[in-house]
């Protein structure tokens, strides 16, 4: 095995720093809390029961299963699935080199190790990264089919689509956009043949070879989707997610963006490369010169990439994160439009010209991860809770740290929307989630959270002195209030509770001294 060259060593390194580094300064978002409460209904039940209307496949879920099994419940173990995702995705175009040399590789898995969103979502425990990663494995199979066509192409191809079909459902899009890719190209290239057309190879995996490929591919999809065999019914759901696919895909559900809409084609992608992914856009503007006459793999990537942007820009339900399945293959017709370049002038002048794209996108990077990942100025950051949580999972992971028995405390929220409360207090066992107009029966609880708005209604009903304190828990919510048992909580807080019942009338601080 030959050893891992200098460059491709320092890319990886540069990778895995910006996806660890500080990994718990972002507070887990509304869909990381969603995706480790589903983790957590598996260790209760043993296995994952897929829902088709949740059409998410269920790889991710076990992926973060398995981490927080091995590691606990922390929120770097909740990411570390999406983290080893990430890093993969940027191997995995490092592999590249076999079909496009070394330069194109490492140009494109450089701009992906340092890319604003690349980085961004893989510190996010979504399914987004499994998307990139196994779309990367699938092209890199087709070309190794279209070039050599020998077994591990074969079996790469077909375990990459299987993981696209468990991990989302919009996996018949991509698999989709190759297959048309591939249609359109040996239409185009009866108008303008390619230089070289790079014929395609003598096939050589065999049938037995696409019935172990097939089967095992369909095994791993039955074990996943019925929940290791505990839910064959589940297995409908394959079919059905579709339906409630395409209706929020119409729909949008409130996650359209009209403002950047012409006609049937919508530029919100376009948009968020011009404000973050510099050398995915200039890729974009590249794919124009591999219409001419040119390379044959490269049109193939030129024609895929388009053609998912454009279905992408059509539907109208649009998340900033799926930009990440969008923008990858741009790096790489960069990368091939550079070296041509090059290889024209027989010196390096072009990829100077492209060192100053990376660079802007690395020092957008380090902004967005480190400095500005709540910021609602930022279109990545997206629905995406605020530190002031902290506010209030702090005071009761501090202490339950210092005494375990207090994860029996009990609490009651009262918010409409909650998560990642349920995943983030998911130790605590007593916590009740209420609706105003459904209230508890018992109101002795050690905390209580509901909207600031509220707080009368609430207080009404408190018979104990209690800390007050507010905080914001997302953008599109209204200002809470935190309420922490006077008793309970007084090490750990200080000075005087804001709230007294009328039964109270003076409860003295712990450091004022009593009156003689």
């Amino acid at each position: 095995m030959s050893k891992l060259p200098l460059p491709e060593i320092a890319i990886l390194l540069v990778a895995i720093f910006l996806r660890v580094w500080l990994i718990e300064i972002k507070p887990p978002h509304f869909d990381e809390g969603i995706n480790g409460w589903f983790a957590d209904q598996m260790t209760a039940t043993g296995y994952y029961r897929y829902d088709p209307m949740n059409y998410h496949g269920p790889l991710h879920f076990y992926a973060v299963f398995l981490s927080q099994t091995l590691f606990g419940r922390h929120v770097w173990a909740l990411r570390l699935p999406t983290i080893l995702a990430g890093v993969l995705c940027v191997v995995a175009i490092l592999r590249m080199r076999e079909f496009f040399g070394a330069a194109v590789a490492r140009f494109a898995a450089l701009a992906m190790a340092v890319s604003p969103g690349f980085v961004f979502y893989s510190r996010y425990a979504i399914h987004e990264s499994w998307q990139v990663l196994f779309s990367i494995l699938f092209f890199w199979g087709l070309l190794g089919l279209w070039e050599s066509g020998t077994r591990r192409y074969f079996f790469a191809a077909v375990f990459a689509a299987t993981g696209l079909v468990l991990t989302k459902e919009t996996y018949l899009l991509h698999i989709g956009s190759f297959f048309l890719a591939a249609l359109v190209l040996v239409g185009w290239q009866r108008v303008q043949p390619s230089r070289p057309s790079q014929p395609l190879a003598k096939q050589l995996w065999s049938r037995d070879d696409a019935l172990l490929g097939f089967g095992i591919s369909g095994f791993l999809i039955v074990f996943f989707y019925s929940g290791t065999f505990h839910d064959f019914p589940a297995l409908g759901g394959l079919y059905k997610t579709f339906a409630a696919w395409f209706r929020t895909g119409v729909e949008a559900g409130g996650h359209e963006k009209p403002d950047y809409a012409f006609g049937p084609v919508n530029f919100y992608w376009i948009w968020l490369m011009g404000r973050y992914e510099w050398p995915a856009l200039a890729g974009l503007l590249a794919c124009g010169r591999f219409l001419l006459p040119s390379d044959a793999r490269y049109r193939f990537l030129a024609i895929a990439a388009g053609g998912t942007l454009l279905a992408y820009s059509i539907i109208p339900y649009k998340t900033p994160w799926c930009v990440i399945s969008i923008i990858w293959p741009f790096y790489l017709v960069l990368g091939g439009l550079l070296r041509e370049w090059s290889e024209r002038l027989r010196k390096p002048v072009p990829w100077l010209i492209a060192a100053p794209l990376v660079a802007i996108s690395f020092g957008v990077c380090l902004r967005l991860n480190f400095q500005r990942f709540t910021d609602d100025s930022e279109p990545y950051v997206y629905v995406q809770t605020y530190s002031g949580i902290f506010t209030l999972t702090d005071p009761l992971l501090k202490l339950a740290q210092k005494d375990p028995a207090n994860y029996q405390m009990s609490g009651l929220i009262f918010l409409d929307s909650y998560y990642p409360l349920p995943w983030m207090l998911g130790d605590f066992s007593r916590v009740g989630y209420y609706k105003k107009e459904q209230p508890p029966t018992d109101w002795n609880a050690d905390f209580v959270t509901v909207e600031s708005a509220h707080e009368p209604e609430i207080e009404k009903n408190l018979a104990r002195p209690f800390f007050k304190r507010r905080f914001r828990l997302r953008s599109a919510q209204d200002e809470c209030t935190a309420y922490f048992e006077a008793g309970k909580f007084a090490e750990i807080l200080g000075g005087r509770p804001e709230f007294l019942p009328k039964a109270v009338r003076k409860v003295p601080d712990k450091n004022e001294r009593p009156t003689p």
